[in-house]
């Protein structure tokens, strides 16, 4: 049984973490909120350059046979034509205490690089968070690529991104690769975040939206009046459209990119809020059970000198 001093020094020891837990849970919070607002504010943006590259897209390629109309198509967009080397960009935290959420994507991207490995493909990798670094060292099968600037998850700028796009830019013109894929945590609420993977090279073009009926005060349809397209009318840009998407698709990258920073800077601090709350909710429910040990304790110390006592007395 432990002595009295060993459980206060326990107790004392229990409170004490739970008030740094506390701490952290409510710093967390704050940068939860500027860390939302940043994502939340940086969604749109990366649809409508989705939304922009599907439209030009479309009139370049064949709807019926899906072949380019003008075969001289931007590598970004249609790749090397080969799939035997994959870089992938890995974007986890620089800290832990976070729960689940670095452990998830870790797993994940092996899963991932595993299959790849076992289909005969090489596999290089670049981590954005040195949790990322130092999980994935022990990783068979894998190149670690080390990133050309020091990225400051604390504070993210379109800047961080731009200089991580410069280096996968300049990897692909030399060939060191043929498709490149980013896995991020990707924010949905402050207890959900889902491992994500997008491709960027070549570039995941989605299907553009249709635009929500308009309404008016009333709650009525508007009627716009739209010229049918029977097909055979083609649009013209100016300047071209492989013109176009030579200047669009770096930018892409680099949005793209961004986006799944500010999603996983996001999510993190959302993890962790959730995971030191509950273990500031813990100590406390271990604070309770070592106080009602240390009572039983003492009131059994405090039991025995009695009997001792009495037995004591009686003896004489």
């Amino acid at each position: 049984m432990p002595s009295l001093k060993d459980l206060r020094n326990r107790i004392n020891s229990v409170k004490s973490t739970r008030k740094i837990t506390s701490a952290m849970k409510m710093v967390a919070a704050s940068k939860l909120r500027r860390a939302q607002e940043q994502a939340e504010s940086g969604r749109p943006y990366a649809d409508r350059m989705q939304t922009i590259l599907a439209s030009l897209t479309s009139g370049i390629i064949q709807e019926d046979e899906k072949i380019p109309k003008n075969k001289e198509l931007p590598k970004l967009l249609i790749g090397t034509g080969e799939d035997s080397t994959h870089l992938i960009l890995l974007v986890t935290a620089d800290r832990g205490l976070c729960g689940s959420f670095n452990t998830q994507i870790i797993r994940y991207a092996r899963r991932q690089i595993k299959e790849l490995v076992e289909q005969g493909k090489k596999v290089k990798l670049i981590c954005i968070g040195r949790k990322g670094d130092q999980l994935m060292k022990r990783t068979e099968g894998v190149e670690i690529i080390r990133p050309m600037r020091e990225i400051n998850l604390a504070k993210l700028t379109f800047d961080s991104a731009h200089g991580i796009t410069e280096q996968i830019l300049a990897m692909f013109d030399t060939g060191e690769f043929d498709i490149c894929t980013v896995y991020s945590n990707k924010f949905y609420s402050v207890i959900r975040q889902e491992a994500n993977e997008l491709r960027l090279i070549p570039a995941q073009i989605d299907e553009v939206e249709q635009s929500p009926v308009k309404t008016d005060d009333n709650g009525a349809p508007i009627l716009i009046q739209t010229i049918e397209d029977d097909g055979q009318n083609d649009y013209e840009f100016e300047p071209d459209e492989g013109t176009i998407l030579n200047a669009l698709l770096p930018r892409n990258l680099a949005v793209q990119i961004y986006r799944a920073m500010i999603d996983s800077a996001a999510g993190e601090h959302a993890a962790r809020m959730t995971a030191m709350d509950n273990a500031t909710r813990n100590a406390g429910d271990m604070i309770k059970n070592l106080t009602l040990v240390y009572n039983r304790t003492r009131q059994a110390y405090i039991t025995k000198e009695l009997i001792e006592i009495i037995s004591g007395a009686e003896a004489v």
